[in-house]
């Protein structure tokens, strides 16, 4: 069998090294537009189970990641100069770049060469493959191009972000909250290596206007959220790396695939970065993709189970996802809550979460929080 695949991010690679592991004879083409060493954004970061799926199937890749990981086992959320944190609420994270490294070259060391710095802009391009899988990003060149057979819906949150990175290296996950005079912002910050954190700049539509981002460039736009961050970053500057100034894009397709061509990835859904799952959800799709192709005699078969078989799951996560990004697209309003009320909100904002779950996962957090309660 023949098989394209468009993009080289975290979804693609894996896909490629998976079936050219398991199937040796296979012709596998990866095209990827920019070069091997580019990447924007800094790190990634995976809940604490988020490579034991992996774990079962192909330990050695897991192996190879988790060396190169950072890893805790809480999050701290900062509000008003006061500090909770919440127990039992494990994480990991890796820089981007160093993941990307590890996926190609274990591509390369079952024979798929990547083809970097190369850009497919039609899939007239692509005749004569038996498969295109589609790994090409929120900005599918496949998707777009076929958006009403996909039934693809694209949409946008409110809030504006900007990712930079940041030398400080952070204990845990964390969560700071500022009010300034003009507006509120909120950053996601944790360590993705020894010397480097993920800062993550987060603002309400208001706020973005009220200083006027809209006008201002980069490097003004740094320097005004360096300002605010100011106590956080404890003399640390950020690092920009394209970090202009987004609206988290929401994704989903009705139909997974249309002919021989098949989305997965951000292509195909994305997850809000609240909760940490768009790059598992793309490793996920490139095994519940394999596996497919693997029962069923016939492609068009294997694209049916796929869907079939994965939508499901998916669906129920980004539903969590949209949940917590709601929470986020309002997080003025929660910041005037005291502290354990908020930090409260804050951890069953997904509404996977009640009492019970809390208390048997952050046992320390749910004694405080209710002898809070108990005293008020």
């Amino acid at each position: 069998m023949r098989i394209a695949v468009i993009g080289g991010g975290p979804g693609g690679l894996y896909f490629a090294y998976l079936w050219k592991k398991r199937h040796p004879d296979a012709e596998i083409d990866l095209f990827e537009q920019n070069a091997a060493g580019a990447t924007w954004g800094f790190g990634v970061v995976f809940s604490e189970q988020a490579l034991d799926f992996l774990r079962a199937d192909d330990p050695e890749t897991v192996d190879a990641i988790t060396p190169r990981m950072e890893s805790w086992k809480n999050i701290t959320l900062n509000l008003r100069g006061e500090s909770v944190e919440i127990d039992g609420v494990g994480f990991s994270s890796i820089g981007r770049l160093a993941l990307l490294t590890i996926l190609q070259e274990r591509a390369r060391s079952t024979g798929v060469t990547p083809r970097f710095d190369t850009m497919v802009q039609s899939v007239d391009e692509l005749r004569g493959y038996d498969l295109i899988v589609a790994a090409d990003g929120l900005n599918s060149m496949i998707r777009r191009g076929h958006e009403a057979a996909f039934g693809a819906s694209v949409a946008h949150s409110t809030n504006k972000f900007a990712w930079y990175g940041t030398t400080k290296a952070f204990a845990t996950l964390s969560q700071t909250f500022v009010a300034t005079d003009i507006g509120c912002f909120n950053a996601h910050h944790y360590r993705y290596a020894k010397d480097m954190s993920t800062f993550l700049v987060e603002c309400d539509a208001a706020t973005w206007a009220a200083y006027g981002f809209a006008d201002k460039t980069i490097e003004q736009s740094q320097a005004i959220c360096e300002q605010v961050f100011a106590a956080t970053l404890d003399g640390h500057k950020l690092i920009s790396n394209k970090s202009v100034w987004r609206n988290f894009p929401w994704i989903w397709n009705e139909r997974w695939s249309h002919g021989n061509m098949v989305l997965i990835g951000d292509a195909l859904h994305s997850a809000h970065f609240s909760i940490g799952s768009g790059t598992r959800l793309a490793i996920e799709d490139a095994i519940a993709l394999t596996k497919a192709l693997e029962a069923e005699d016939s492609i068009a078969a294997a694209l049916a189970r796929y869907e079939s078989e994965r939508k499901p799951i998916v669906k129920k996560l980004v539903t969590a996802a949209r949940t917590s990004a709601d929470w986020y697209e309002h997080f003025p309003a929660h910041m005037q809550r005291d502290l354990m009320d908020f930090a409260y909100s804050y951890i069953t904002r997904s509404g996977r979460i009640d009492d019970a779950r809390l208390r048997a996962m952050s046992p320390g957090f749910m004694a405080r929080y209710e002898a809070a309660k108990g005293r008020s």
